[in-house]
């Protein structure tokens, strides 16, 4: 029998005695035990502090993106045993899917996030704020990696995917993690994580694992930690009163299981599309990982006049589902995770009949493909019918976290809204319309209790990732009962790990710390041309005082043949009047297609190629007779790495092209990136 370990203070550690035993979901036999008795939490806690966080906050964003990438890379080789192990906890292949690949994926989607960060290991926060009548004094904000750690409290239902979507956003933001899988299910962890400690890709101390009840894990948090918690409302609440929680104000991220609600739309009668995927998207969500999701569908909202419908649809799909072991050919849905699982779901459903109607599933007769009904952990889908949802309200209150769901009439859409408000709070809802004004109308009244809502038609349909299907690049959390929390979401997420703080100074200086020019900062003349330039040689702030040039209306003439730009401001003097312009104006892209002859240097050198142009403007009309100038400065620098061997080192530099006339006064400004070659073409 064997234990399974946690990974603790640099070495595969076992716990005092016996704290759970572990058990196969699909025939109850004992896989192992795991405790995590007698851990010194403080020592855990200090050691990723100091010998993870130091490594993981000198790296730059693009060093972490990097490294999340190849370990998921990694992971993917491993993939096959994961499966194999997944399947012990009652999971279908597609249910393993979800945990596996779509945890890896979250990896990959991180990784790629790098793109939007600078070169640094610390954060530029939005634009500089001006303070001074002369300019300079400004503030500007950095967010810097906080020098804590962070703790993962996670649920049993998705023991990889919950510890990927988490240590994801963690490491990008260079903050080191512990983590803490529900001890139910933690032998599937455990097995992911020896395979990222043996690939050495994380820094030593980055990611420390506690296999057990893991009681004491937050009694030594200090005031830059970072907690987040996946589970039950209740739990979680009381975790987040804590008093080391609060006296050190500790950032607390909670993700509680919610009631969650599909509606369907009064346009999307029997006979459409959307009638039909209506009916196999709630069946979905009632039979995806035995529906122990926290965003599966509790409550199905349909019209009045459409019960029947529903209910007939969804019965005669739930009828077909084969229940049993995954690894029988035709299982379509396995076990509850417990045995445990299975007396808390029977316990809710049983509250539950009390005020509403089963019309579909018997927790006692049903039948089984495989595995051991006795002593796994399998249940019966049970669909329930509540025929006043406005007043009998223990569905709105009652979670039965397992393939359980009702479905309640409704007479207009304020009244579907409001149904779904009654959950108080979720992290999804969904509705399913072919109608755009519907849709409007329920996003828009429902939003402010839901975390995330997914409008479904058939237009959407073949590449929606479905209800249940929280995205590594959008927010995953929702207001109220569902902990007001915020997880993955992109940059956002990443976010969260930052202090931000504001600074104030002279432009010079805050170029020098933001390592981006601002406005008013030293422009020494670049010597030679930023063209002829290396990557590594370029200095922020190095500028190019180009040559001038004097507007002709043969210009504006010549750039209106050549563009097809016929703007009467351009070429009809005598249709001014009511408008801002004295005379006919100069093009805007002329002027910056002219400052581009100005700027460039033409001969062969390190500059690749130019891709891009962000953030230009046109500041100030450009008559004919006007004297143009560019100061072409050196604005940001983003390393990138090689894609293959035969690959050219290279990097990507922003460069800032002023346009300024006779009078010293900007007339355009833009931001132009180029790709620009390494001295060194090993790196």
């Amino acid at each position: 029998m064997r234990t399974y370990q946690s990974y603790i203070l640099g070495q595969w550690t076992e716990g005092k005695g016996v704290e759970t035993s572990l058990y196969n979901a699909i025939n109850g036999e004992e896989i192992g035990s795991v405790s995590s008795a007698g851990f010194n939490y403080a020592d855990i806690l200090d050691y990723g502090r100091k010998t993870g966080g130091r490594p993981l906050r000198k790296m730059t964003f693009q060093e972490r993106g990097r490294m999340i990438k190849a370990l998921a890379l990694h992971l993917m080789t491993k993939k096959a045993y994961y499966y194999e192990v997944s399947a012990w906890t009652g999971a279908t292949k597609v249910d393993s899917w979800i945990d596996i690949e779509g945890g890896i994926g979250n990896l990959f989607a991180n990784a790629s996030l790098r793109k939007q960060f600078p070169d640094l290991p610390y954060y530029v926060d939005g634009v500089a704020a001006p303070m001074s009548k002369e300019g300079t004094f400004i503030g500007h904000h950095i967010m810097v990696p906080k020098q804590g750690i962070a703790i993962h409290i996670n649920a049993f239902n998705f023991p990889i995917w919950g510890m990927l979507e988490k240590i994801a956003v963690n490491l990008m933001a260079g903050v080191p993690t512990v983590v803490k899988p529900s001890e139910y299910t933690c032998f599937l962890t455990e097995v992911m994580v020896r395979d990222i400690i043996a690939s050495k890709i994380l820094p030593e101390g980055s990611l420390q694992l506690v296999c057990g009840l893991g009681r004491g894990i937050i009694d030594h948090v200090s005031s830059e930690d970072t907690v987040t918690f996946t589970g039950s409302a209740s739990t979680g609440k009381v975790l987040k009163s804590l008093p080391q929680i609060v006296d050190n104000s500790v950032s607390f991220n909670l993700e509680a299981d919610s009631l969650n609600a599909t509606i369907l739309g009064e346009h999307a009668i029997p006979g459409t599309a959307e009638f039909a995927l209506f009916i196999k998207e709630a069946t979905k969500e009632i039979t995806v990982k035995a529906g122990q999701k926290c965003t599966a569908v509790r409550r199905i909202i349909v019209p009045e006049n459409l019960v029947a419908e529903v209910q007939k649809g969804i019965a005669a799909r739930l009828s077909t589902t084969v229940i049993g072991d995954p690894s029988q050919e035709g299982v379509r849905m396995g076990a509850l995770a417990t045995r445990m699982q299975v007396d808390r779901v029977r316990e809710s459903v049983e509250l539950l009949s009390k005020s509403q109607e089963i019309v579909f599933g018997d927790m006692d007769n049903f039948d089984i493909k495989g595995g051991d009904k006795e002593t796994g952990a399998f249940f019966s889908p049970i669909l329930f019918y509540n025929d006043s949802p406005f007043t009998k309200t223990d569905v709105h209150e009652i979670e039965a976290f397992g393939p359980v769901a009702t479905i309640m009439p409704y007479k207009s859409m304020d009244d579907a809204i409001e149904l779904a408000r009654m959950g108080k709070g979720s992290l999804v809802s969904s509705i399913v319309t072919p109608n755009d004004d519907e849709a409007l109308q329920y996003v828009v009244g429902a939003a402010s209790m839901h975390g995330r809502i997914l409008v479904l038609n058939e237009a959407c349909a073949k590449e929606s990732t479905g209800h249940g299907s929280p995205m590594p690049l959008l927010s995953h959390g929702g207001p109220g009962r569902a902990g007001g929390g915020e997880e993955m979401g992109g940059m956002r997420g990443v976010l969260h790990y930052l202090q931000r703080t504001s600074i104030q100074g002279h432009p010079t200086t805050i170029t020098k710390i933001t390592q981006q020019f601002q406005v008013g900062a030293a422009q020494p003349e670049a010597n030679p041309h930023v063209f002829r330039q290396h990557f590594e040689d370029l200095v922020i702030g190095d500028t190019v005082f180009t040559h001038k040039h004097t507007v002709t209306d043969a210009d504006i003439v010549n750039f209106a043949n050549v563009s097809g730009d016929n703007f009467y401001a351009h070429m009809d003097a005598t249709s001014l009047d009511g408008t801002i312009f004295e005379q006919r104006v100069a093009h805007g892209y002329f002027i910056l297609s002219k400052a581009a002859g100005l700027f460039v240097d033409p001969k062969k050198g390190p500059v690749l190629l130019n891709y891009g142009v962000e953030e230009a403007r046109f500041v100030k009309p450009v008559y004919p007779g006007a004297t143009i100038g560019v100061r072409f400065t050196v604005k940001e620098k983003i390393d990138q790495e090689k894609r293959s061997e035969d690959d050219i080192a290279k990097g990507i530099v922003k460069f800032l092209v002023d346009v300024y006339d006779e009078t010293g006064e900007t007339v355009a400004l833009a931001t132009i990136l180029t790709m620009v070659k390494k001295i060194d073409q090993s790196s």
